[in-house]
This record gives structure tokens, C-alpha cells and sequence, in this order.
């Protein structure tokens, strides 16, 4: 598949970019670029929102060669169709969410564990190596494209794409069966989401996290019972009391949204003997576990995203019929992004962010 073109003739959009050259500004502006046109096998989608993710920053640390266009979750409607895609039951108009990915052939072993190991191609992730979605058009790979059912309107919920899918996985794999407990760790957009897909399937929750402000929404949203690991010393005690399971016994399940390097820590002290740690945050310098731990069975070790293009319909239907949404922050211009990039930053958030566009 190639990669989708410009056309010089057409009108310019307003797309976010980030500079990491020395001598460039480390903030992001607002430029203007050639619309995309879609290349085989893609749509040309009118970008409906686009929202902010934690993974952004990570876009932002690199090295870019060039300035790049952030963002990698956006919903909206489909433009036009590239004639090679006609036969997917798309139609111009349609609203639609898509993940991250671009270039993989969604055929070989490497994409039936993930479209990044594409073994035919080089996949390219947006708002990394590919223009990203805060912009006003993006040209996307049809085989990553879901119709939104009606009462998810693209206006607002580009969260889903990845931050919802991924909160939705990486529940459902977590193993348990209605009555069994979750204990979320790092309760921002992705535990929040995880907390109300966990209440809906059934399962028990705590959460865990070090702001009072969210905790109280995910309370709000049906957990059980929540801890403020900063002020609390003995939370895992007092986690592990509250279950009221016996001596000592944690958690059927662990699920870490947080990238700090405490959160992975402490989930150990709250996962039972046997039980599933779920691992959804990226720490800067990745994951340490006991081996010795693993080797013996203390706990296991699973991870999750947002997967593959085949498994996006369950995540979908699913929210679609519990009436899952995440707490958002609207924006109505592009001008806005660089402040919500420095409050993420600085940790302010309480909710996701994103920019609808007109």
C-alpha cells in the first residue's frame, strides 16, 4: 500500500506540529499543510474530533527529523473513498473510528498479534511517523475503520481510538468472572473507562490513584471503593481489608494504567496468589518484575492495547450498549492544543481533552 499523497491544488488545513530541532520552539504551533489525498486501500476522513494521549508526549520526545503532526485518536466521516477500498461496505458520509496504524496488510502472523509487526510492510504509527490527527483531514487505512454505532457520535468520541479500546482489552482479558475483583491503578482517562467497562461486565473495583479530584469521579462512576496511594502509607493494607477476602488476599486482577514507576511497584502487594497483572502503562524506562515471582506463579504477567482491527467491534458494541463514555474536556479550536499539552504535562488533567473541529 503506498503512502497516501498531497495535493498541491487543493485547499490548506490547519494541522498541530511540534518541533524538536535545537533551535526550534519545544511547544507546539499551529501550521497549515496540503490536504492528504487517501492512497489504495485508504478513505480521505473529515476529522470530527481528536483528542489528547499520554503516548503524544512520547511523539513529542523524539528526535523528528521534521516537524510532525501529533494525535493518533480521531473519529469522523469518511470524504471519499480511494476506488481499491470501494468493496468494504463504506459509503462517503459515513461516521466512522479507526486506530492508529497505516501500511500493514492486516493478513500475515505479524498482524494477527498486532499491526506493528506487519512482516509485509513497514507500518507507520499517526501522529509518529505518519501526519497525525490534529488536523481538519487524515487519510486512514480502511481495514482500521469501524461505523459508529448512533449514540457515539464521532464529535466526541475520538478517546475511544486507542485510549477506550485499549481500556476495554485490557479489562476483558484480564480473566475474571462477574463478582471477582479489579483493582485499577492510575484512575486518568484509560481507568476511568476500565472502571466503568469493569462495573458493566460484572466485576468488582478499586481504584487507586494519587489525586483526590479523580478518584471522586471514578467513585462517581461505580467503583467500589477508592485509595489515594500518596496519602495513605498502608493503602495496599487497606485495599486488601476493604476486599474483606481473608488473610492477606489480594485482587483477582491488577490493571496498571499509570506510567510511574510506583504504580508497577505496588501492584504486586494488591494481586492474590496466581492472579493477573495487567500491564497498560509505559513507563519511560519500562517494567521490572521478580523472576523468581514469574517462575514460581506469585502472579502473572499479561498486557494489552488496542489490539487488532478484527477484535474493535466488541470493544465498540460493548460501549455502545452499556453507554460507556469518558469524561471529556471539549476544545473548539487547534490554537488550544499546545495548553493542553502543558497541562498534561503537568498533570492537571482530570479529564480527556480534545478538539472538535467545525
Amino acid at each position: 500500500m503506498k503512502a497516501a499523497q498531497w495535493d498541491p491544488v487543493d485547499l490548506l488545513c490547519p494541522q498541530i506540529y511540534t518541533s524538536n530541532k535545537p533551535q526550534a520552539q519545544q511547544k507546539v504551533v499551529v501550521n497549515k499543510v496540503p490536504k492528504p489525498i487517501p492512497g489504495p486501500g485508504q478513505f480521505l476522513v473529515k476529522l470530527a474530533s481528536a483528542s489528547l494521549c499520554h503516548s503524544d508526549l512520547m511523539s513529542m520526545a523524539l528526535s523528528h527529523q521534521e516537524p510532525v503532526t501529533i494525535g493518533h485518536e480521531g473519529a469522523g466521516y469518511i470524504a471519499e473513498i480511494h476506488p481499491s477500498a470501494e468493496n468494504r461496505g463504506f459509503r462517503v458520509g459515513d461516521a466512522i473510528g479507526f486506530t492508529y496504524l497505516v501500511n500493514y496488510c492486516n493478513e500475515c502472523e505479524g498482524c494477527a498479534v498486532h499491526g506493528n509487526h506487519c512482516l509485509t510492510r513497514k507500518s507507520r504509527v499517526q501522529g509518529f511517523d505518519e501526519p497525525g490527527l490534529f488536523a481538519e483531514y487524515a487519510a486512514v487505512d480502511a481495514t482500521s475503520c469501524i461505523v459508529l454505532p448512533a449514540n457515539l457520535p464521532p464529535e466526541t468520541s475520538a478517546p475511544m481510538f486507542c485510549g477506550g479500546i485499549t481500556a476495554f482489552h485490557c479489562v476483558d482479558s484480564c480473566e475474571l468472572q462477574p463478582g471477582q475483583w479489579l483493582v485499577v491503578i492510575g484512575c486518568g482517562g484509560l481507568g476511568q473507562l476500565a472502571c466503568q467497562y469493569a462495573k458493566a461486565m460484572g466485576f468488582k473495583v478499586v481504584g487507586v490513584d494519587i489525586n483526590d479530584e479523580i478518584l471522586g469521579m471514578v467513585k462517581a462512576q461505580g467503583a467500589d471503593a477508592v485509595f489515594n496511594s500518596r496519602t495513605n502509607a498502608d493503602y495496599a493494607e487497606a485495599v486488601k481489608a476493604f476486599m474483606d477476602r481473608g488473610p492477606n488476599k489480594g485482587a483477582d486482577a491488577v490493571a496498571v494504567f499509570s506510567a510511574a514507576d510506583a504504580a508497577y511497584r505496588s501492584a504486586p502487594k494488591l494481586v492474590k496468589l496466581g492472579g493477573v497483572i495487567m500491564v497498560a502503562g509505559l513507563p519511560k524506562n519500562g517494567v521490572t518484575f521478580d523472576a523468581l515471582d514469574i517462575a514460581r506463579g506469585t502472579f502473572r504477567i499479561k498486557g494489552d492495547s488496542t489490539g487488532i482491527p478484527s477484535r474493535i467491534k466488541k470493544a465498540i458494541d460493548f460501549t455502545a450498549k452499556h453507554n460507556i463514555n469518558p469524561e471529556i474536556e471539549i476544545h473548539k479550536s487547534l490554537d488550544d492544543v499546545n495548553e493542553m499539552v502543558e497541562r498534561m504535562r503537568k498533570g492537571e488533567l482530570t479529564k480527556r481533552q480534545l478538539v472538535q473541529f467545525t
